[in-house]
């Protein structure tokens, strides 16, 4: 006998877990917050499965401080890679489908050409090194169907991210100075929840895997903030500079364009240009 469909949103407060919730994903949808679902709190995470039973998890939840996890490995692994683990296990033991995010941080940004599914990982991050141990977690499980999503540069009306904190700053400064060193491309998250609502009415045994998502073109992150405030009639002198000038805890890659043909040829997602994306926000 079969189980009717529930599918379970983690980490309801991020900002692509908001854009989900526009999204028509399925009559019976719960989201959790990391104060009902945490990934480090096997417990928590045990209870919640035997109380609701859901056929898919949706699993956006997960330590983004790319920085701090320089000095907090220990966090970012428990919640990134042992955490997200012990999730697969879950849903390994109650024959649930699982939706796992990504990031291109998984990669050293030394390729110079958009990076395959199959590239060769080489993270240069503790956040990227515990995201990819992760992906080789639920890899390794037995899952009835799973879909890992590597993403790059997410952005959105919603939550922390670049678009809205070159806003912010536009109102208290006259001149930025933005990296103009670093390529890659923007993900608006309402683009990435549609595809997300495609992929969980599709994904089977079959086509489970690594797919890589992120709106189409190539820019940088200078490019980017010029084009957020040409959006917005924003006069703000936005000058070029290179990553030296702007010394993070943890090192960005210099190229993290991700290659999405095999995610439009599988699920027949059409990706729009970034542009195009940022000026229906």
């Amino acid at each position: 006998m079969s189980r009717e469909p529930l599918i379970i949103v983690t980490g309801a407060e991020g900002q692509l877990a908001q854009a989900l919730q526009k999204q028509s994903l399925g009559e019976k949808v719960l989201y959790f917050s990391k104060k009902d679902f945490d990934l480090s709190d096997f417990d928590q995470m045990g209870a919640v499965f035997l109380k609701y039973k859901p056929t898919l998890i949706i699993n956006t939840a997960a330590y983004t401080k790319v920085d701090d996890a320089e000095k907090n490995q220990t966090q970012a692994m428990a919640v990134n890679a042992t955490g997200v683990g012990q999730l697969a296990k879950f849903c390994q033991a109650h024959n649930c489908k699982l939706i796992h995010i990504s990031t291109d941080y998984v990669f050293d940004g030394k390729k110079g050409s958009p990076y395959l599914e199959e590239d060769k990982t080489n993270p240069t991050t503790v956040y990227g090194h515990s995201k990819l141990v992760g992906e080789n977690l639920i890899l390794n499980s037995e899952l009835p169907a799973l879909a890992i999503i590597r993403t790059s540069w997410l952005y959105s009306e919603f939550g922390h991210n670049f678009y809205r904190t070159m806003l912010r700053l536009a109102t208290t400064h006259t001149e930025l100075k933005v990296v103009n060193d670093q390529t890659g491309c923007p993900t608006n998250a309402n683009d990435l929840a549609k595809a997300i609502a495609m992929i969980a009415s599709q994904l089977s045994k079959e086509n489970s895997g690594i797919y890589h998502f992120s709106n189409a073109g190539t820019t940088t992150w200078y490019t980017f903030a010029k084009a957020i405030f040409k959006k917005h009639h924003i006069n703000a002198n936005v000058l070029p500079v290179t990553s030296d000038q702007f010394p993070t805890a943890a090192k960005r890659p210099q190229y993290s364009v991700l290659n999405h043909d095999k995610i439009k040829r599988v699920f027949g997602l059409e990706i729009e240009d970034w542009e195009t994306s940022l000026k229906k926000l």
